[in-house]
């Protein structure tokens, strides 16, 4: 309460920080707009007062929420820890709650997220969405709209680096000795499964390696370990998986076959997921700068909600990196070729 007995208000702060009222509005509603120093003078003189900022309010008075949605394609995917953080850490920063749905590598359930989440927040972002590009360009023409994982056009995305995560992968293969590579696919919905199998049709000529295809049936330790089968009758020397986890479980089928890793088969994985260096032998992979997507997809959004100007290209690539494991080498009679000779590729 004031001197006059009320709960302070927006003007009262104002007063005693000596600003304009407007200035104490955009310090707690669009704090990216005011300088820093501006920003702690509001902040003390509110701490002094025991204003709070009403949301409701201020959504009232703003068009604006301060909250923005992130809807992930499996919240239980290691892959997304990261990512999720990137977006919850800039979004804090900037001043923004984050609201985080799950589609459960659904797409009816996704848009049933979408749908719930569009009246309360002021932007979303979709990372690895399972919904068809009409259905993302419609919920783009109702808030601003930031794309993960996939390029659709007319939106905003941020990627990895798909085509150079694979010719690492290869080229680490191919120095190994390796004439052949199978591909454990992933989700038929996915963007980034329908990429990374481009990638190995298009690059694998290119080391003289040829390329076969295995389904999963889903995206998990399970969907690999059911694979493994399947994987074991084409009889590769190397595998890529789509994501870590295929990686992994496609690990314990191959030991409950007694199939020796790497000795008789080079396994890679997608990601570099917490976990992907857990399991017997530790998994070489395609690292995604994981957290630095979700970082650079909440900026992107920012930048969408306040109308500022927006990079040329309407696609950020981030780049990847190959780390090699215990879970891939030379291949069996190829000869005295070290892993070393590939690791410098």
């Amino acid at each position: 309460m004031n001197a006059a007995g009320r709960p302070p208000t927006i003007y009262d702060v104002a007063r005693l920080a000596g600003v304009a009222p407007s200035t104490v509005s955009r310090a707690f509603s669009r704090p990216g707009r005011v300088s820093s120093q501006m920003a702690a003078r509001v902040q003390a003189a509110a701490n002094e007062l025991g204003y709070r900022a009403n949301a409701a309010a201020r959504a009232l008075q703003t068009g604006r929420t301060a909250t923005i949605g992130l809807v992930v394609s499996d919240v239980t995917n290691p892959v997304h820890f990261g990512i999720i953080r990137g977006v919850e850490e800039a979004a804090s920063q900037a001043g923004y709650t984050m609201l985080l749905a799950d589609a459960q590598e659904s797409e009816p359930h996704e848009r049933t997220a979408v749908e719930r989440l569009l009246p309360g927040v002021d932007g979303v972002v979709l990372a690895s969405s399972r919904m068809s590009d009409r259905a993302i360009r419609a919920v783009a023409k109702q808030r601003p709209l930031v794309v993960l994982n996939r390029v659709v056009p007319g939106s905003r995305s941020v990627v990895s680096d798909t085509e150079a995560g694979v010719r690492s992968a290869l080229a680490h293969l191919h120095g190994l000795g390796h004439r052949s590579v199978t591909y454990l696919a992933g989700p038929e919905a996915s963007w980034a499964d329908g990429r990374r199998w481009r990638a190995l049709l298009d690059l694998g000529p290119e080391f003289g390696l040829r390329t076969a295809r295995v389904a999963s049936s889903a995206p998990t330790v399970s969907g690999g370990l059911a694979a493994a089968r399947d994987v074991l009758r084409l009889r590769p020397t190397a595998v890529i998986a789509y994501n870590d986890l295929l990686g992994i479980g496609l690990l314990r089928g191959l030991a409950e076959a007694e199939v020796r890793v790497p000795e008789q088969i080079s396994v890679v994985g997608f990601d570099n997921i917490f976990g992907s260096d857990f399991c017997t032998p530790a998994l070489t992979t395609v690292a995604a700068p994981l957290r630095a997507i979700g970082t650079e997809a909440f900026w992107e959004l920012h930048r969408l909600i306040d109308r500022q100007p927006l990079r040329t290209h309407p696609v950020l690539t981030l780049p990847t990196q190959l780390v090699v494991r215990d879970s891939t080498g030379v291949r069996a009679g190829s000869g005295s070729r070290r892993r070393k000779a590939a690791e410098g590729t």
